[in-house]
């Protein structure tokens, strides 16, 4: 009897969020304030993590910026402060626990405060083919991409779930959703840092921390440079262009804003996301060669072996 009554009140909340959700779409829900607050961003030297920067500053919140390029973090630094707004500069080795846990402790100690948003936003990509590609590189991809997120998130999570109150942004993409050939060392790694994100979320809610927020951000190619030379098919692209930065982190913020748990940017990468879950292996193989992702990659590979040093820590 009790399960039967469970099983009900399950299936009624199933269809209230869904319910909420459609509603959600159409009518934007309120936002929350985010002025006052404390925002670690890391790969905030240059791409999203600089517009990041940018869009909080926008909205009253107090920046701090994580990079492994002194130069490019003071630029960003820099930016803020013009617009007004208050941002602190730190060069972090993220893939580095004990450095992560050294400045985490340093930033309290300077600013007399906890962090309460974290920005995980460092990403890198080694950009050769599997079995060309140095162990190392495969390493780093791994260590930036996925490993950082435990070291940034146990040196900032406890105060977060003392106060009940915080929110954790992940920066992953849509290529930890779905795959594409030729860039396994950033599926993996975008994978592993979705299944982190969503564990850590799950666990936050059967801890009841209902103080502490989650916002997984899952973006299409971005026009960072950072996969420069990507194409899929003409007609394809006409619809599904590589993302403006601006545009994308516009959207990551509007999520950010309202609590939602999980964005994919455009919304249009929500399909191939269900059709890998819903459809047979051979259909979405058959689907991307139609749209060109099969081979999508080539060209910035073949742009990647040409560079003689790997892409810097940066955004997406």
């Amino acid at each position: 009897m009790i399960f039967l009554m469970d099983l009900q009140m399950m299936l009624l909340d199933v269809l209230y969020f869904i319910l909420r959700n459609s509603l959600r779409a159409v009518l934007r829900p309120r936002t929350k304030p985010v002025d006052g607050e404390l925002v670690l961003i890391t790969g905030a030297g240059g791409g999203l993590g600089q517009l990041f920067a940018q869009e909080f500053s926008k909205h009253g919140a107090e920046v701090v910026l994580w990079d492994t390029n002194t130069a490019s973090n003071e630029r960003t630094a820099a930016l803020v402060r013009e617009m007004g707004g208050k941002a602190h500069t730190y060069t972090v080795d993220v893939t580095s626990p004990q450095e992560v846990y050294r400045t985490a402790e340093m930033v309290r100690e300077d600013l007399g405060r906890d962090v309460t948003i974290l920005v995980n936003n460092a990403g890198v990509v080694a950009g050769k083919r599997m079995l060309d590609c140095p162990d190392e590189l495969i390493e780093r991809t791994m260590k930036v991409n996925c490993h950082a997120l435990f070291w940034t998130v146990k040196a900032f999570l406890p105060q977060m779930k003392a106060n009940n109150h915080g929110h954790i942004v992940t920066v992953a993409s849509v290529l930890g959703l779905f795959s594409t050939p030729c860039v396994e060392d950033y599926c993996a790694s975008k994978f592993a840092a979705v299944g982190f994100h969503e564990s850590m979320a799950h666990e936050l809610l059967a801890e009841e921390v209902d103080g502490v927020k989650t916002t997984l951000v899952c973006p299409y190619i971005v026009d960072t440079g950072m996969f420069k030379g990507c194409k899929i098919r003409d007609e394809v692209e006409m619809i599904l262009p590589p993302l403006d930065p601006q545009y994308c982190v516009e959207q990551a913020m509007n999520a950010i804003l309202i609590d939602q748990p999980l964005v994919c940017i455009p919304r249009l990468t929500y399909l191939p996301f269900l059709s890998r879950a819903l459809l047979p292996w051979e259909s979405n193989v058959v689907t991307y060669r139609f749209m060109g992702s099969d081979k999508c990659m080539y060209p910035f590979i073949d742009a990647m072996t040409n560079r003689e040093a790997p892409l810097p820590i940066t955004a997406e």
